[in-house]
């Protein structure tokens, strides 16, 4: 077999060639040629079989279920039969690469322009600040909280997890999205679209799409009927900027953010000590274990403290409060934090009907039948947090009653405060109960 440039032998028998052809439609690699003449079994999607002048005498498989393809790899490699793979753009990005590796098979890999970077170039975007997730051959809620937390977002698609349910999934978020169609060939079509035309529309297969910010998802603007907040207290060193095309500048679309979380209460506007203390929020944050890929609930929001501390690290929030003036302070704390969290502004119960599925719930405010209504929803994860010692038990029984498994600790924090003269005391804050339910 003709050598790969820069690619060296080292299992001690012939590898699988993989060879990525181009997105964009350019030429194949000069390395297929000669790789693809002395080929005696060729393995790829009917259309890449159909793209390459295949050996009259070698054998081909088309892709479709992958195991009876690994099987016959697996005996071209041991029979040493020279075996060439073909695949879209770059295979080991979201490719069959990874398959072929855990399947142990050798290999060599040529890879072409992926589909998200031609998707990206056709649009005319950067994309070194994107997050790249997959919704192809698994649940596409994961990639649809990454469109939902972050302000640049790259998915590969699939019948049935395209951009028609993703953009119904994106209604009520601040989102316009980029579809690319047949990237590469004469069928090509980039369409930019609102979410909700998105889900109205049928899309040709493949397609990726893009999902950007819009600016007013990076700088809400303030409820008219709401009085202004107080300002939030400026952030000296923070975490990241959002930058004018709606990307992070850090690079890092969804890494712990470097100024930390659990912040002082300071750092945000609030009213009457209307918010989480960091000492509990550090807790119930922990918690809720947010993270890229999930759903977070904020009910009761007050200050918003809590959810925008999920959205910093990676979660897509939904901040549910009652109160228009808090409304407006959760949207002013967003934005000094420069994250997106969706506000609904309504009374629970009542506000939560028709909100999407939750991964996790922090249940900051209202009585027994709130806490009735985000069970019935099954979330994985339930917080909350109480003051009244009253409400501990009923509250721990409702959340058993309804299958979870429940955890509590009561917190209670005193603080360093001067005195005159110098010296120091410990200022005692309210202690509070945090009870956590988790589904088996």
């Amino acid at each position: 077999m003709a050598p790969v440039t820069g690619v060296h032998r080292v299992t001690g028998v012939d590898p699988v060639t993989v060879v990525g052809l181009d997105a964009v439609g350019a030429p194949p690699h000069p390395a297929l040629a000669p790789v693809l003449a002395t080929a005696g079994l060729v393995v790829g999607a009917a259309r890449h079989l159909a793209a390459v002048p295949v050996p009259a005498g070698a054998d081909t498989v088309t892709l479709g279920p992958l195991a009876p393809a690994l099987h016959r790899l697996a005996e071209a490699v041991a029979a040493g039969v020279p075996t060439v793979v073909l695949a879209s753009g770059d295979p080991g990005f979201f490719g069959i690469v990874r398959r072929l590796r855990a399947h142990g098979l050798p290999l060599r890999v040529v890879p072409a322009v992926s589909s998200v970077a031609a998707a990206f170039a056709r649009a005319g975007l950067p994309w070194d600040a994107a997050a790249v997730v997959t919704a192809h051959g698994r649940d596409p809620r994961p990639a649809l909280n990454a469109c939902r937390a972050l302000p640049l977002v790259a998915v590969l698609t699939a019948p049935g997890a395209g951009a028609a349910e993703l953009g119904a999934g994106l209604a009520g978020w601040s989102r316009r999205l980029l579809v690319a169609e047949h990237l590469g060939t004469d069928a090509e079509r980039v369409r930019e679209v609102t979410p909700e035309q998105a889900a109205a529309q049928t899309w040709s297969d493949p397609h990726v799409l893009l999902s950007l910010a819009t600016p007013d998802a990076a700088a809400p603007a303030p409820d008219p009927a709401a009085s202004a907040p107080e300002p939030a207290a400026p952030d000296p060193a923070p975490a990241h900027r959002v930058v004018a095309s709606g990307m992070r500048s850090d690079n890092q679309p969804a890494a712990a953010p470097a100024g930390g979380w659990a912040l002082p209460e300071a750092r945000y506007a609030h009213r009457d000590s209307m918010i989480t203390k960091s000492e509990v929020r550090a807790l119930v944050v922990a918690r809720l274990r947010p993270r890229l890929g999930r759903l977070v609930w904020d009910v009761g929001a007050g200050s918003g403290s809590v959810g925008i501390e999920c959205a910093l690290l990676g979660a897509a929030v939904l901040a549910v409060e009652q109160d228009p003036q808090a409304g407006a302070t959760i949207r002013a704390n967003a934005t000094a934090h420069a994250v997106t969290v969706r506000l609904v502004t309504g009374r629970a119960p009542q506000a939560l009907a028709g909100l999407p599925e939750p991964d996790a719930v922090f249940v900051g405010g209202g009585g027994a039948d709130v806490l009735a209504a985000v069970v019935a929803r099954q979330p994985e994860r339930v917080v909350l947090t109480l003051a009244a010692l009253d409400r501990v038990a009923p509250a721990v029984g409702l959340l058993r009653a309804a299958g979870y498994t429940v955890e509590g600790s009561q917190l209670s924090a005193a603080r360093l405060a001067d005195l005159p003269g110098g010296s120091i005391r410990l200022a005692a804050t309210n202690p509070v109960v945090v009870l956590t339910g988790e589904r088996p």
